[in-house]
């Protein structure tokens, strides 16, 4: 079988006689004499597109034969052949990202020696994983040398040398162990590896890249790149975005970081002003709370429905409360259509375990939760229910306490 994703990676349709088809019940199995469409390999994931009207969705390789597998059978003209076509943006966006990681991974193996442990190509975020930790410093680098590396418009030579050949050939990865041909991917004088996948013929073809982000694997580090016309749409939209932030924020791009940190402080300083108010209120809220006390066999119970207060003021409260003793809380914080509940004691005589408490009644606010004797959480999304909850919460603690 001639492989042109190999010999003509350009080629977008051709016409091929049909060698065989089989059928499994559910889909068809088609070999051609000559085919364009790569199966996957090398991390690239395979090619699709049409034999005859017939979708092919997905490849195989099998004894050096390359299956194209459809769901309907494809019309063949007389002579037994059938024109093919691919699709060619999810094979060029394939091209890119492949080559991407390769010019990323000569990057970093050129400027700090860390070699490539793992690679995914993926529908809309690729990953390539490099030995050891990795700094931003270092990511600036590497993104700068390889947009440099596009902008030089090196060539991709791709061939396969015999066994002695391979002896005396350098590769930055340990090369398999096989007895099958090898195919070398050779990028100037900067990268050379082993690789079955399809790359453009020139570094220019992939237009930009772009590091995304960074974060540990395994003790290594895994870095997100877009490559070819994903990385420049990303960065158009991260323009746009920008441009709008601008906007709204009455600034230029350059005095954009000083505007947002000059509003990081504006809010923080408005969130301390508010957290004092909110502890100057808090004398009020609790004085309000101590006129609901039920004394339920020589201990203070209160039980209260917060409305729209965030959780952590609420828990502030009920922190201040319980520092007198032989007190119980059963607080219900609603938002929206959610509930929030916080149950705690104080040292008390009666050895009640508020967790207890809590988990029996969380089903009520089709919620759950949990804790320890003394302080327990849950949420809930049935905040209708809230009051009924409470109620429930007080008559187990009196049986508790009887």
């Amino acid at each position: 079988m001639e492989k042109l994703y190999y010999t003509d990676k350009y080629c977008k349709n051709f016409r091929a006689k049909v060698m065989d088809i089989k059928n499994d019940g559910e889909r068809y199995y088609i070999e051609l004499d000559k085919t364009a469409f790569f199966p996957g390999g090398g991390g690239q994931f395979c090619d699709t597109g049409y034999v005859g009207k017939a979708y092919v969705s997905d490849m195989m390789e099998k004894d050096g034969k390359v299956i194209h597998i459809t769901e309907s059978i494809p019309e063949i003209d007389n002579d037994g052949y059938v024109d093919c076509s691919i699709e060619w943006d999810k094979r060029l966006d394939g091209m890119q990202q492949h080559l991407g990681q390769h010019v990323l991974s000569g990057c970093f193996y050129t400027l700090f020696g860390k070699n490539t442990c793992g690679f995914h190509l993926g529908r809309e975020i690729s990953t390539v994983d490099i030995e050891g930790s990795v700094d931003e410093e270092q990511i600036i680098k590497v993104e700068s040398m390889a947009n440099d590396i596009i902008s030089d418009n090196i060539e991709v030579e791709v061939y396969t040398p015999s066994k002695d050949e391979l002896k005396n050939t350098w590769t930055r990865r340990k090369l398999p162990d096989t007895d099958s041909e090898i195919r070398i991917v050779k990028i100037g004088e900067l990268d050379t590896n082993a690789c079955c996948g399809c790359h453009p013929d020139y570094t220019s073809e992939l237009r930009m890249i772009k590091i995304k982000r960074v974060e540990k694997h395994k003790g290594n580090s895994r870095i997100e790149f877009l490559a070819g016309k994903r990385a420049v749409n990303y960065s158009l939209e991260r323009d746009r975005v920008m441009s709008d932030v601008c906007r709204h924020l009455s600034c230029s791009e350059e005095n954009l970081k000083g505007c947002v940190d000059n509003l990081e402080f504006r809010i923080k300083e408005l969130s301390e002003k508010r957290k004092n108010l909110e502890d100057k209120l808090m004398v009020y809220r609790i004085k309000e709370l101590n006129d609901k006390i039920e004394n339920i066999n020589g201990i203070d119970v209160i039980s209260n429905i917060f409305i729209g207060e965030e959780i952590e003021y609420v828990s502030r409260i009920a922190k201040e409360i319980l520092t007198s003793e032989n007190i119980i809380i059963l607080f219900a914080c609603i938002n929206e259509d959610k509930v929030n509940v916080i149950f705690s004691r104080s040292d008390i005589k009666n050895d009640i375990n508020i967790s207890e408490v809590l988990k029996k009644v969380m089903p009520i606010v089709d919620g759950k939760g949990g804790g320890n004797n003394k302080m327990a959480q849950g949420g809930g999304i049935n905040s209708e229910n809230a009051e009924k909850m409470l109620e429930k919460a007080k008559t187990i603690i009196e049986e508790m306490l009887y």
